[in-house]
């Protein structure tokens, strides 16, 4: 129901490959929206990836979920619409994985769900049907994450 996190998933899944920025999107996602485990992303990827690289794979994972060796200073959870609108901001991308969202304007094809319903009935788009939902609801999933995070954080001192 994110259309860039499902762009990258199925252009990994038809070629073996996914940008490096979409694959941080769809890390970010699996593991702070979704709340799972790296090793479950990091085991797909070395399984589909036609560039896959043991040591790489798993230290961007590890990156990603903020416990490598080199992990970010902070606690990012990237906002896969935000990302969206600025990596593909006229939706070329989205389009060209997501055909059945190619009618939407610019302004919506990273998130149909936010769209009027007059707007996704011109695209042809049915959430649901055509295009799934969101599968969980992007500030809930963040704010979860945080204060996993916080819990953590917090135990640790």
């Amino acid at each position: 129901g994110y259309p860039i996190v499902d762009a990258g998933m199925r252009e990994l899944w038809q070629t073996g490959y996914m940008h490096n920025r979409v694959r941080m999107i769809v890390a970010s996602f699996l593991i702070k929206h979704l709340r799972m485990h790296w090793r479950h992303g990091e085991a797909w990827f070395r399984d589909t990836l036609v560039d896959a690289d043991l040591a790489n794979n798993a230290a961007g994972w590890q990156w990603v979920a903020g416990s490598g060796a080199d992990a970010a200073p902070y606690f990012r959870i990237f906002n896969p619409m935000t990302q969206g609108r600025k990596f593909d901001p006229e939706g070329a991308y989205v389009r060209r994985w997501c055909p059945e969202l190619a009618g939407l304007p610019d302004e919506h094809i990273h998130a149909p769900f936010e769209a009027p319903a007059s707007i996704l009935d011109e695209a042809g788009v049915v959430l649901g049907e055509t295009y799934p939902k969101p599968l969980v609801d992007h500030a809930k999933a963040r704010a979860a994450a945080l204060e996993g995070y916080e819990k953590v954080k917090s135990s640790a001192q």
